[in-house]
């Protein structure tokens, strides 16, 4: 079901061994929601809950601001956890891997063997070590399926779950995040069962995902959590855009839905492209409008606002969320206006 109007203004079980989830992986992989995102997707830029760039598994150059980081784990290394040398080697190009939306630095302490990485529906034996309470992965030994569980739903099981993207099988690594300047947090992957690759599944797998993370972002964003949902609907997205054109009419929704989340998150960029792609589909889809017209009055944008409401009230004279934004957006104009004239009155006075 799709989310109603916005208005801005007003477990896993660490007891089974490894062995049971390599005996189901197929069975591991049918329940996931994870969205693995394909590369060169010109339109996930509107799928992040930030401004950031293309989530991508890999990165060729730095991005900017993460030279601090980098910084921090060097001279941090003599003192992390399980640190065998007093006086670190200088840490060379290869040994860093740097997170493509800049939220943390990856230092390669082990290397891993092999060239393969956890994909959708892998099951991770991990270790993790310093992650904070509440990040959803406990302290030691544990196993996390990839795309399942609500252990991704936060902040940190995206970034937990971005990382172990780019580790190969033994490898073990050092975290440094961008709004934590202390301690560097450690992360090894022991071992993982195969997965796959979004584009290998069937376009009916794809969507059968697709419906599952609608579902689960609807729920969220029932219960408040609208930056958990807004995930759940980005996933379902950059899932179905690898579909042929036009693509299943499930889109629509789910750039709606993300779009009030946008608005919830502070985010009017954002929302105002998410109700593009709607209205490029529906030209009369009256939420995409409606919270189109909220973007951009938060933008300042007060004529393509208005335009946007009244469209709404056109169809749905009776629709009070709109009245209630329009005559928001007529009271900030007059004092846009207000304020024009008084300072011509002083430039001419």
């Amino acid at each position: 079901m799709e989310t109603p109007p916005v208005n801005p203004m007003g477990e896993k079980d660490t007891s089974q061994p490894q062995q049971q989830c390599e005996k189901n992986p197929q069975e591991n992989l049918e329940s996931t929601t994870q969205i693995r995102q394909q590369p060169q997707d010109p339109l996930t830029e509107i799928l992040e809950l930030r401004v950031s760039p293309n989530p991508a598994s890999q990165i060729l150059e730095k991005p900017q601001g993460t030279e601090k980081l980098a910084a921090g784990l060097q001279g941090d290394s003599a003192k992390s956890h399980g640190s065998t040398s007093e006086m670190p080697e200088p840490l060379q190009a290869s040994d860093l891997w740097y997170c493509p939306d800049g939220s943390f630095v990856k230092k390669i302490i082990i290397r891993g063997h092999g060239l393969d990485k956890p994909k959708l529906g892998s099951c991770c034996r991990v270790l993790a070590f310093g992650f904070p309470f509440g990040s959803g992965l406990p302290e030691g030994w544990t196993e996390i399926t990839m795309g399942l569980g609500p252990w991704r739903e936060g902040t940190w099981g995206e970034l937990i779950e971005k990382c172990l993207e780019s580790m190969c099988q033994g490898e073990e690594a050092e975290l440094q995040l961008s709004e934590h300047s202390e301690s560097p947090f450690r992360l090894t992957l022991a071992s993982f069962t195969q997965g796959r690759d979004s584009w290998e599944l069937e376009a009916s797998e794809k969507e059968a995902l697709a419906r599952e993370e609608r579902a689960r972002g609807t729920e969220l964003f029932r219960a408040g959590n609208p930056e958990g949902a807004a995930r759940c609907y980005g996933r379902a997205l950059r899932l179905l855009l690898t579909l042929p054109p036009p693509g299943p009419p499930e889109r629509t929704v789910l750039h709606a839905n993300l779009a009030a989340c946008q608005l919830l998150l502070g985010q009017p960029q954002l929302a105002a492209q998410s109700c593009d792609r709607v209205l490029e589909r529906e030209p009369d889809h009256l939420k995409a409008l409606y919270r189109r017209g909220v973007a951009q009055a938060a933008l300042g944008n007060l004529e393509k606002a208005t335009a946007d409401l009244r469209k709404v009230l056109a169809v749905d004279p009776k629709n009070r969320a709109a009245q209630e934004e329009l005559g928001k957006v007529i009271i900030q104009g007059k004092k846009q206006d207000a304020g024009l004239a008084q300072g011509l009155r002083k430039m001419f006075g």
